[in-house]
């Protein structure tokens, strides 16, 4: 098994889910996206999408359908979320098992080469994505105005144990439009 091939992502943004556009996802033939939610889209604690993350989904729906799929438990909060952005979703996913992956990329209908796994962790994200062959998208965890990334044990943990294992991230970064 090639850890390194199974934890790197294809595209790594500089910068939050915002400011993967839809010319990147048209760049790279990306016609559907399996989303991550918590620090992904929303900072952990949060129930509600903002109004940027309402406009971006409203924008990448022109060019890529959209499923949630996340490893958190609540119904109530990661159903929350999907109805406040129409977005149909999975909880309890059990990233990285690919079975709840599997279940979005049928409904989906896309070719599995089409469809980005998108989300803040390389060891539940870009894993379960690169094992279903996916293209896999790294994006910054979404904070809490005040909260500091280093606020993330596991992520770095995560970001740190892939270097020691050699892998060497980053490789391509789509840099933040400012």
């Amino acid at each position: 098994m090639d850890w390194n091939k199974l934890l790197q992502p294809d595209l790594i943004l500089e910068g939050s889910v915002l400011c993967l556009t839809p010319d990147v996802l048209q760049q790279h033939q990306i016609k559907g996206l399996v989303l991550d939610v918590d620090d992904t889209l929303v900072p952990f604690k949060v129930t509600q999408a903002s109004p940027d993350l309402q406009h971006w989904v409203t924008q990448t729906r022109e060019v890529a359908q959209m499923w949630l799929v996340s490893n958190n438990t609540s119904n109530t909060r990661i159903g929350g979320i999907a109805r406040s952005l129409d977005l149909p979703y999975i909880y309890g996913a059990v990233k990285p098992s690919r079975r709840k992956l599997r279940q979005a990329l049928a409904a989906m209908n896309l070719p599995v080469e089409h469809v980005a796994m998108v989300g803040d962790r390389l060891f539940t994200d870009v894993l379960a994505g690169n094992r279903l062959g996916m293209f896999t998208i790294l994006v910054e965890p979404f904070v809490t105005p005040g909260e500091a990334v280093r606020s993330h044990p596991i992520r770095n943990f995560e970001v740190l144990l892939s270097q020691f294992i050699g892998m060497s991230l980053p490789t391509t970064k789509q840099p933040v439009k400012k």
